[in-house]
C-alpha cells in the first residue's frame, strides 16, 4: 500500500498521527498481533523483516506485556 492514501485519509479525518503513511498501519498491525500472543519472530516474518531487531521496536509499545515482564526497582514502587 502507498503512503498517499494512507496520508490523505489521515488528513480528511483530522487524524494527527506521529506517522502519517503506510508505516502507521503496519505499525498499528504488529502492535495488534504482539497483544494477541503472536510472537515477535512470527510478526518479523509476515512484515517481510530481515532482523529481528527492526521487529523488536514493536514491543516497546505494549506498555501492559512490559509491565508484567518488567522487574520492580529495588526498594522502589511496583510498576
Amino acid at each position: 500500500m502507498s503512503a498517499v492514501p494512507v496520508f490523505r485519509a489521515l488528513r480528511r479525518t483530522g487524524i494527527d498521527a506521529p506517522t502519517q503513511g503506510a508505516h502507521l498501519l503496519r505499525h498499528s498491525a504488529a502492535t495488534t498481533m504482539l497483544r494477541d500472543g503472536m510472537s515477535l519472530p512470527a510478526i518479523g516474518a509476515l512484515l517481510r523483516h530481515t532482523s529481528i531487531e527492526t521487529t523488536a521496536i514493536y514491543a516497546k509499545v505494549d506498555i501492559e506485556l512490559l509491565k508484567e515482564v518488567a522487574m520492580p526497582w529495588p526498594e522502589g514502587q511496583p510498576c
